[in-house]
């Protein structure tokens, strides 16, 4: 049972990967480096972040690196925001009376400017910050507080908060809304993977503040999920792609699960709705997938997938993703295959394409 959950603190409880993105460019332009993507950032990050910067500008002092990042993260850390689900974790914790401790890189004035914004420090028991390499302060973090390893749950976003947490001998949870990408995540081997702090809560709360059923069959606790998805059509005859971590960083299409009681068709219009904020009609049934436990999604599992085409009512749609997604494109059909696809969307883009005539 989980009685200590140990949080780490960006990508976790908070989004200040914007800013940090930001800083870090920053330090590398003043460097007289040239600025990194998203992607190239979350693919080359690393805790301790003397590593990182051993990598890229190893002739420059840490000092004058600290006062480049630290100074421009100042002016944007205005960015940082909660995560979805993070404050009802907390929450949640508070109810079972776990206790909460936070063992983070962040800096500790960084820390306490986003703890005015967010009151999350108010759920926190002990917070550790400013750790440059977390699996040193572990061992201390557990004797000072009386903590029993098996009873202990580290929770972080990045390939160091879980070694940090084998180091410790604690159970380890990664966090899909953060820094590491699936693959990273899943090299480390942490004892279970989920999309963000909703689920992790849903999963403690069925096992009984455990991280796995305690007797019943994985797959006696876990049935096939029909779920809905569609190729949504603008106006203009593209197609709307999204990308999201839960599918290993692949592209995609919006959809998810059916409800209880509700038709295909009605689990569609609202998925997409929450998704895409789009309105879809013409829906048309285009073909059914079996999905048994694919790699490229971040947990096992078993869907039905029923996947369909539908075009947008507006005009000139406008979409607001949800956190599921990181970004969007909208493409030609054809031109859509181009990008790294997860394989029931190159399934269903590449039986549009010989199936409806005109489509290209």
């Amino acid at each position: 049972m989980i009685r200590n959950i140990i949080f780490d603190w960006s990508g976790t409880l908070v989004d200040d990967l914007p800013a940090v993105l930001q800083a870090s460019n920053y330090v590398l332009t003043q460097a007289g480096r040239p600025p990194m993507s998203l992607e190239q950032f979350r693919a080359e990050f690393t805790l301790p972040f003397k590593k990182f910067y051993d990598r890229h500008l190893p002739d420059v002092a840490m000092p004058q690196l600290e006062e480049w990042f630290h100074g421009e993260f100042k002016r944007a850390q205005s960015s940082v925001v909660e995560l979805p689900y993070a404050r009802e974790f907390l929450e949640f914790c508070r109810r079972q009376k776990i206790r909460t401790f936070l063992l983070s890189a962040a800096h500790p004035t960084h820390y306490a400017a986003h703890c005015l914004v967010t009151g999350f420090d108010a759920y926190i028991d002990i917070a550790y910050t400013g750790v440059g390499d977390k699996r040193q302060k572990i061992h201390e973090i557990l004797a000072t507080n009386h903590l029993d390893p098996a009873e202990t749950l580290f929770i972080g976003d990045m390939e160091h908060d879980i070694e940090t947490a084998k180091h410790g001998g604690v159970h380890s949870v990664a966090v899909l809304t953060g820094y590491n990408t699936l693959n990273q995540l899943r090299r480390a081997s942490p004892d279970l993977i989920v999309e963000h702090l909703g689920e992790l809560r849903r999963t403690l709360e069925a096992n009984g503040l455990d991280l796995h059923p305690a007797v019943e069959k994985f797959e006696s606790t876990h049935p096939p999920l029909a779920t809905v998805g569609a190729l949504i059509f603008n106006h203009a005859g593209d197609v709307l792609m999204i990308r999201t971590d839960k599918w290993s960083g692949l592209w995609g299409i919006p959809g998810g699960k059916i409800k209880w009681g509700e038709t295909s068709e009605a689990a569609l219009r609202r998925e997409i709705k929450e998704e895409t904020a789009l309105t879809i009609d013409r829906i048309q049934f285009v073909l059914v997938q079996d999905c048994i436990h694919s790699p490229e999604f971040y947990r096992e599992a078993h869907f039905v997938l029923l996947n369909y085409t539908c075009v947008c009512v507006d005009q000139q749609p406008r979409v607001k993703l949800n956190e599921e997604a990181r970004e969007f494109r909208w493409l030609a059909p054809a031109a859509a295959l181009d990008l790294a696809l997860n394989t029931p969307t190159r399934i269903l883009l590449e039986a549009v394409l010989t199936n409806l005539p005109g489509v290209k």
